[in-house]
């Protein structure tokens, strides 16, 4: 039971996620790319200092070359001259800087190769991040195409303000015309008003009876008797 509840945490938990990854993708691939030009700063800054090293390791050896070149050729003078302990002092300090000089050299060799491959990750990443930068041009263009497409899709379909509009101007298109209204008014009122003369008048015996009496029907069945 608590093996289930755990995997269907596990699931809960990993949809939530896809969600938030879904509504914040701009702002993740913008940190994302944030992060990786700091990366590359880094690289950059840490290739410059190596190519420091590599010249500064080159001049070094460079200084030490000619030093002990021409240590060399004192010593060849001095003994030549038949001062061998100046010859033997001079081989001694001769032997040092050319063990340094294998040092350094060893130590450029690294340097060198060192900075090859940092200069091939900086190129590398370089392109990397170029690539970055329009991908997320490119997604931020969809993004904006799909919500442009799903705001036209709300407003051309179902309940929306474009559909609530017709409904209006329908409305008040198919309402009745107050003044129309009051003019058939005022015209029944006039008709009653003629009607209500007529009747006073054929009461008072002008002109024929608007009204069937008591009398008249009597009338007419005494004569069909």
């Amino acid at each position: 039971m608590f093996g289930t509840l755990k995997t269907l945490m596990q699931g809960t938990n990993a949809r939530a996620e896809e969600r938030v990854r879904a509504a914040y993708a701009m702002e993740l691939i913008d940190q994302k790319i944030r992060e990786s030009a700091d990366g590359l700063l880094l690289a950059k800054a840490t290739l410059a200092s190596l190519i420091q090293r590599q010249h500064a390791e080159e001049r070094q050896i460079t200084a030490l070359t000619a030093r002990a070149d021409d240590l060399m050729q004192r010593a060849g003078d001095a003994l030549t001259a038949g001062r061998e302990d100046l010859a033997t002092e001079a081989a001694e300090a001769i032997a040092v800087m050319e063990n340094e000089l294998t040092l350094r050299r060893d130590t450029q060799g690294r340097l060198e190769a060192r900075v090859m491959r940092m200069q091939h990750s900086v190129e590398t990443a370089t392109r990397r991040l170029i690539d970055l930068r329009q991908g997320a041009i490119a997604a931020r263009a969809m993004r904006d195409e799909q919500a442009l497409q799903a705001r036209m899709h709300s407003t051309l379909s179902g309940p929306s303000p474009m559909a609530e509009a017709e409904d209006l101007i329908a409305s008040v298109l198919g309402r009745d015309d107050p003044f129309e209204q009051s003019e058939i008014l005022a015209e029944i009122d006039r008709g009653l008003n003629r009607e209500t003369i007529a009747e006073k008048l054929a009461d008072q015996g002008f002109g024929r009876a608007l009204k069937s009496t008591t009398a008249d029907v009597l009338a007419r069945l005494k004569g069909q008797g």
